[in-house]
């Protein structure tokens, strides 16, 4: 992926927009954004994202990351509600729904961050905000040189904490959406939770140990999942305000 590439997506995803297609993969979604109240601004967005991996492999903070975040995961939860729909009785308002949707991607893609800790670091990239890993001690050093610490065991703890709080938000919208595509969303947020905690079983080295889901544990998830169809909370005012933990 280079420069080059990202800019002639960005043209043909104008193109897409406008009803004119390059070919049979951009004609699908040119059909998809005329049927559907889709926004260009989260598909550039993602595209932007693309454009920080070719420039960026280090975050000084948190609201960097998130920014990282934001573009390459929580653009498709804001691509995904038109299509998916809002439930007719949500109890919520399309906004939070919204912001419930980006905040599935940000907890996906953290997920995403902690799981690959060791391959990233084969390619010299370290997706984890340097002021943070200064405050537990850590350096650049000990991500490169994959070395399981107390103090590494320290700052994950802190670094899922914060992924299950976003998956905590995303919730509210999960449940609101339309009935028929709750089932997938809700899969995708208990099996992303899933590999949380198969990182703490492997005693978080995700340096030289990848965190998956088994086959067994996925196919269990499933009916879980699908019983947060029937579900429809409403959540009060307070349950709705943000955390120290998000941005």
């Amino acid at each position: 992926m280079n420069p080059e590439v990202l800019d002639r997506w960005e043209e043909r995803l104008q193109d897409i927009f406008e009803g004119c297609p390059y070919d049979v993969l951009d004609a699908a979604l040119s059909h998809t954004v005329s049927k559907f109240p889709l926004d260009m601004k989260p598909f550039k967005d993602m595209i932007e994202g693309m454009r920080m991996d070719t420039r960026k492999c280090r975050y000084d903070s948190f609201e960097e990351l998130y920014l990282y975040c934001y573009y390459v995961a929580g653009t498709v939860g804001l691509m995904s509600v038109p299509v998916m729909g809002i439930a007719p009785d949500s109890s919520l308002s399309s906004q939070t729904i919204y912001t419930a949707s980006l905040h599935l991607g940000i907890g996906n893609q953290l997920t995403n961050i902690l799981r690959d800790v060791g391959e990233d670091a084969l390619r010299g990239r370290v997706y984890l905000p340097q002021d943070e890993l200064a405050q537990f001690g850590l350096c650049d050093n000990d991500i490169l040189s994959m070395r399981v610490t107390d103090k590494w065991r320290e700052f994950m703890k802190e670094q899922i904490k914060r992924a299950r709080f976003y998956f905590k938000q995303a919730e509210k919208g999960a449940s609101q959406l339309d009935k028929s595509s709750r089932w997938p969303v809700w899969s995708s947020l208990m099996l992303y939770r899933k590999i949380l905690e198969a990182i703490e079983e492997n005693d978080y080295n995700n340096f030289t140990k990848r965190a998956y889901v088994g086959r067994s544990k996925k196919l269990l998830t499933l009916p879980l999942a699908y019983t947060k169809l029937y579900r429809h909370p409403v959540y009060s005012f307070t349950d709705c305000t943000s955390s120290n933990l998000g941005t």
